[in-house]
């Protein structure tokens, strides 16, 4: 029996190339053990070329025909140079939602999934990403160090899995290790948003991941569901899996090639925060940027409302139980998203407008930032910027609705309104007792 790490590697690639995992081999091993090369990357800059001026060949041939005429041989590298110039000023996730713009051509780098299935063209965009999986990947020039596994989109680094096994005397946390040992943050391809996205580490049992490294003071999260599996209350790690590692979920689930993209699309968000610090007895002002990943239970939290609301529509409550600084901003803000633009089995809008309802002035500052750094289109909530200036006074915290006045508590609330447009704009905050109504036949209690 192969005990080796690198038969840990091939069975995740196996699944990741697989119809199931939906994405292509471009460097790796097939079902007998030869190494396979089917593309190569540009080590010192650190993608797919190739691969991406084919995805936008096949999914916009007008715009790349435009642009490789007033180009000409030098498209290729022209396209590069305003890639990573785009990068380099809005940041890798900005580009993969937004794309570029060069002399008068806009080009996307990639497509997601249209909500609906009523604009044909959108599917066929959407199918036409590729997904790679390459083993072995090396980064740098300066060195022939490889990370075990990357996964591109469109030929564009996202995701950097460090794998071990405990067979070997290797764990998670030796992987973690390695990132902060071996992999510089100086190096062109760690720098904070602009090819990977979060990096994982993991091993037979457990997965940790970051979004940042910063060599010795990289920090690490746990990205578990939970030793009696999501949403039910127990200790940390995983649960047996009687089929395979119980890590699987990682790449059958999380990463697979659907998921990644969603994660991309409607998950992952780049902040800036403002923060004090003292230095040599003067305070000061600093920004922090950070890349959000969610965890695991947020993940697996957000697909279980959307798929009970798809199956049963709206009018139901739900009850989230989040422990302090786990993140319950961001699951609300990914909720109230995601629910603006859910769509029932016939392609209709399942809801007119999403409320949030929070009792912290803070915390409604931090959701409305977490949805500003969202994709802004059609049929998708953004915010305005008003500080709230009605209030309601409940006679308990708990109960939002209450009409009886206490004078602890101060409950703001946003409501998002679908415009004539289509698309979802933010009304400034009035008194809740006055859509109480709304409040109950449009959101989930959340």
């Amino acid at each position: 029996m192969d005990k080796s790490e690198k038969r840990f590697e091939r069975d995740i690639e196996a699944f990741l190339i697989s119809p199931q995992g939906g994405y292509t081999q471009f460097n790796g091993q097939d079902a007998d053990g030869n190494w396979v090369h089917n593309r190569q990357h540009d080590v010192a800059r650190c993608i797919y070329m190739d691969v991406l001026c084919e995805f936008i060949a096949k999914t916009q041939p007008k715009e790349w025909a435009k642009y490789t005429r007033y180009y000409g041989e030098k498209a290729e590298e022209k396209l590069y140079h305003r890639l990573e110039t785009t990068i380099a000023n809005q940041g890798l996730l900005f580009v993969l939602r937004n794309g570029i713009e060069d002399m008068g051509c806009k080009l996307r780098v990639c497509y997601f999934k249209p909500e609906s299935g009523l604009n044909p063209e959108a599917v066929e965009r959407y199918e036409a990403n590729i997904l790679g999986c390459t083993r072995q990947f090396r980064y740098s020039t300066a060195n022939t160090n490889t990370i075990d596994m990357v996964l591109s989109v469109n030929g564009i680094p996202v995701v950097a899995l460090e794998l071990k096994n405990q067979l070997t005397g290797q764990d998670c946390a030796c992987a973690m290790d390695q990132y902060k040992s071996d992999r510089s943050s100086k190096e062109f391809a760690f720098r904070l948003n602009h090819r990977f996205l979060v990096y994982f580490a993991v091993d037979l049992y457990e997965v940790w991941m970051t979004t940042r490294l910063e060599d010795g003071n990289t920090r690490f999260m746990p990205f578990n569901q939970g030793s009696n599996g999501a949403g039910v209350s127990g200790g940390a790690g995983n649960p047996v899996n009687p089929d395979g590692y119980g890590t699987s979920y990682l790449w059958e689930e999380v990463l697979q090639r659907d998921s990644l993209l969603d994660l991309i699309h409607r998950f992952i968000s780049y902040v800036k925060e403002k923060e004090e610090v003292v230095k040599n007895g003067v305070p000061k002002i600093v920004t922090k940027e950070k890349m959000i990943f969610p965890r695991y239970h947020q993940y697996d939290v957000v697909r279980k409302v959307l798929a009970d609301v798809k199956q049963n529509g709206p009018g139901k409550n739900y009850l989230i139980q989040h422990s302090a600084g786990s993140g319950k901003s961001n699951s609300i803000a990914w909720i109230a998203y995601r629910l603006a633009a859910v769509h029932d089995d016939q392609d209709n809008s399942i809801f007119d407008s999403i409320i949030v309802v929070t009792n912290r002035v803070v915390l409604d500052s931090q959701l409305q930032d977490t949805i500003n750094s969202f994709e802004h289109q059609h049929g998708k909530p953004s915010t305005t910027r008003r500080t709230p200036t009605h209030w309601h006074r409940p006679s308990t915290t708990k109960s939002a609705l209450s009409s009886a006045p206490s004078r602890n508590s101060f409950l703001p609330r946003r409501i998002w309104k679908r415009s004539v447009d289509g698309s979802l704009r933010s009304s400034s905050t009035k008194p809740i007792r006055d859509r109480t109504a709304k409040v109950q036949n449009l959101s989930a209690a959340v």
